[in-house]
């Protein structure tokens, strides 16, 4: 401090003294109540419960989205996650029912709809999606546990069914059962890989299982193809039988109006009927390579020749 504003602080009165010394108190109570009334301030926001705690204890927890309030130094604010999430769980390896080996890998959607029972029974969200792990692998090692191996590598006999509904439901009493405040919506097996020593024996089981589906499907197709053709053979055979049948009657029917219209013919004028057939008998017996002896004066010669009687 330099000597002139000593010299200026001397001739301040005590009275100015205490005002200036009241006016920084007044300063530091304000900027104190604005640091507090700020930290005692906390947002909620949509997706997330925040949980308010005492010495430790939770006294209330806040799931509204909104601006709400706390005790300063008193009380601490935590936050847990008010939405679905997704728990990816370590791929495990479990024995099926006739003492084979398979590593599952699976995942879960659960949410928190309890918190309070949450933070008292597994403390954290780590403790809960471990407890909730645990009952999951137990859960699908039970079931898997009970199938035959072939019967869950096998997609065409298979009798799972509804196994992740199954595993779900499990997994909830489970849950409900410790109060551990959370639910599982859904239990999903992504995978289930082989150990390395089994999955090429496996894998040439199934490349023989479908050669042989495949070769059945080739016979059924094979006899499905001879029944077509001896389908359509036979039918052919019957519409050209038919086709036949209706040939000879119209053939037989035309052959007899032939006869018909010969007949009155015949009647109407005998000569010339008679030289009708003679001259038709001419288009079946004489070409340009016939020899013809005929004797000379028979009426077969005259007609040829043109003589007329």
């Amino acid at each position: 401090m330099s000597d002139q504003q000593t010299f200026e602080m001397k001739k301040l009165s005590p009275k100015q003294i205490r005002k200036i010394i009241k006016v920084g108190i007044s300063l530091l109570l304000i900027t104190v109540f604005i640091v507090l009334l700020f930290s005692s301030m906390f947002i909620v926001k949509e997706g997330e419960y925040k949980v308010v705690r005492q010495f430790g204890e939770v006294i209330r927890i806040e799931d509204q989205p909104g601006l709400t309030f706390r005790i300063p130094l008193l009380h601490s604010v935590t936050t847990l996650p008010n939405k679905k999430m997704v728990y990816d769980i370590s791929e495990r390896e479990i024995n099926t029912l006739d003492k084979k080996r398979m590593i599952i890998d699976n995942y879960a959607v659960w949410e928190i709809t309890a918190p309070e029972d949450m933070i008292a029974n597994a403390r954290t969200q780590i403790g809960a999606e471990s407890r909730m792990g645990e009952f999951i692998f137990s859960v699908i090692r039970s079931e898997l546990g009970s199938m035959e191996y072939e019967e869950i590598i096998n997609d065409e006999g298979n009798t799972r069914g509804d196994l992740n509904q199954r595993v779900t439901e499990r997994v909830n009493t489970l849950l409900e059962r410790d109060q551990y405040g959370i639910q599982v919506d859904d239990v999903r097996i992504k995978r289930t890989d082989l150990p390395d020593e089994n999955e090429q024996a496996v894998f040439n089981r199934m490349i023989s299982e479908r050669e042989t589906k495949a070769q059945e499907y080739l016979s059924q197709g094979e006899a499905e193809k001879s029944r077509i053709v001896a389908q359509a053979d036979r039918e052919v055979q019957e519409m050209i039988s038919k086709a036949n049948a209706e040939a000879a009657e119209i053939r037989a029917e035309g052959e007899k109006e032939a006869a018909t219209i010969y007949n009155e013919s015949f009647q109407r004028d005998q000569e010339f009927y008679q030289l009708y057939r003679t001259l038709e008998s001419y288009k079946k017996t004489i070409d340009d390579e016939t020899t013809i002896v005929i004797p000379q004066g028979s009426p077969y010669a005259d007609l040829l020749l043109g003589y007329t009687q």
